[in-house]
């Protein structure tokens, strides 16, 4: 069963004055970017939903709908980390249950369409403390309470057993009254206005808190509520997945598991999605790799910098040393010219092979041999570059070009394809 504490304006939100919880996943320049999800949604009876079935499966908790008499227990829901109510301070106390709470809810309403809750479902940075989340959604809760003077029930939930494991989420649920010591009272209109702005202030104010936080916490990531683009960010956006196309990618990904193979997406929805989702990997690859180009030229810079001044000691140490700097440097630019004539015939092959598969040459198909002889690896990174845009085309061969970790990376493939043709060749004499 879970703890229900009641949080109410004016008391500090000290973690350890909090009673503990027994504790399931939601469907995800400069500093590093973590990912930004709230999404505010409306619990109605027009959809056939009620606040207690909501209130109950969110903090896995039972609750009989006086109204309807039905029972929603989910005592048995895993993954719910905390739970807690946030009210005003001048809420009556019998509202610090959660059955009573959310009945009274439901009883204020009197129409078949009614709007009986709201929630914010929002992601909590896995870079956290369990504590430290905990904290930070329960202050978002305060200040949406504090605004707008109603009742929020926060639950905490764990990342799913299958997905993505950094999937740490809240669900606040409030109510759509005003609550003070009569009771509830009347609607919170303002949320209900999409031209009061409302909602987008309390996504800016949720990047913001988490920005803290994640400060605070020594993180370099941080997050930001505005589109890609808004920022001014260009990424090709990948497609939602409904209810139906996500059991069969789950079936399907279940059954490669049991089989011992790479999973492969069935529907066109999850082929796409794997497909933008690959383009934008590469993308990040090659603007990383830039970065790190930039912050090593300038490492190298300063180091040559104080190398220079070291040599405004003696005359004679200077000459010698000036000497074999240069010698050094001379045979620092043979070997960077060698290096870069043979990174050139690596970015040379990889567009060649590239270019054959895009125009469907002669064994470049999927099952020909010229194709099959490649490694999966170089597969892979070809069919992303077939897929990408010139921009970023040009991106990767310049990244080959420019990165020698790369073009050895892409080189080894190469030679490993050759070997695998040449054997071929031999066999087929």
């Amino acid at each position: 069963m879970q703890t229900c504490v009641c949080v109410r304006q004016g008391i500090p939100l000290n973690p350890s004055g909090l009673s503990p919880a027994p504790c399931s996943r939601m469907a995800s320049k400069g500093a590093a970017m973590a990912s930004f999800h709230l999404a505010v949604k409306t619990i109605g009876r027009s959809a056939g939903r009620s606040a207690t079935a909501a209130a109950a499966y969110r903090a896995g908790v039972e609750i009989t709908d006086e109204r309807t008499g039905l029972v929603h227990d989910y005592t048995r829901k895993q993954g719910v980390e905390h739970s807690a109510l946030v009210m005003p301070a001048d809420a009556p106390a019998w509202a610090s249950d959660r059955a009573a709470l959310w009945n009274a809810a439901e009883q204020a309403e009197t129409r078949k369409n009614s709007t009986v809750a709201r929630e914010y479902e929002i992601a909590l940075p896995s870079e956290l403390s369990a504590e430290a989340r905990r904290e930070l959604a329960l202050g978002f809760a305060r200040e949406i309470s504090e605004r707008h003077g109603v009742a929020v029930d926060v639950a905490i939930h764990a990342p799913g057993r299958e997905g993505d494991q950094r999937n740490h989420h809240a669900h606040l649920l409030t109510t759509t009254r005003r609550i003070g010591p009569e009771g509830l009272g009347e609607k919170t209109r303002e949320l209900d206005q999409k031209m009061s702005g409302e909602v987008e202030r309390w996504r800016g104010r949720w990047a913001e808190m988490q920005n803290v936080a994640l400060e605070r916490a020594g993180s370099v990531e941080r997050v930001d509520h505005r589109s890609h683009q808004r920022q001014g960010i260009e990424q090709e956006a990948t497609v939602h997945m409904g209810p139906s196309a996500t059991a069969m990618e789950r079936r399907a990904e279940h059954q490669a598991m049991r089989e011992g193979r790479a999973y492969e997406p069935v529907t066109m929805v999850g082929q796409h999605n794997a497909g933008v989702i690959e383009r934008r990997g590469l993308r990040q690859y090659i603007e990383r790799g830039t970065e790190w180009l930039r912050d090593a030229g300038q490492r190298i810079s300063g180091r040559l910098h104080a190398f220079a001044a070291t040599l405004s000691g003696a005359a004679d140490r200077d000459r010698r040393d000036a000497v074999e700097a240069q010698r050094q440097e001379q045979l620092a630019a043979e070997r960077a010219r060698e290096q870069a004539q043979e990174r050139e015939k690596v970015a040379e092959k990889f567009r060649t092979i590239a270019g054959k598969r895009e125009a469907d040459a002669h064994g470049y198909g999927d099952h020909a041999s010229d194709w099959k002889a490649t490694p999966e690896a170089l597969r892979k990174a070809v069919d992303a570059y077939n897929g990408a845009n010139q921009k970023t085309k040009d991106l990767y061969i310049e990244q080959i070009q420019c990165e020698p970790q790369m073009a050895r990376a892409v080189g080894q493939l190469l030679r490993e394809r050759e070997l695998v043709l040449q054997r071929d060749r031999g066999m087929s004499r």
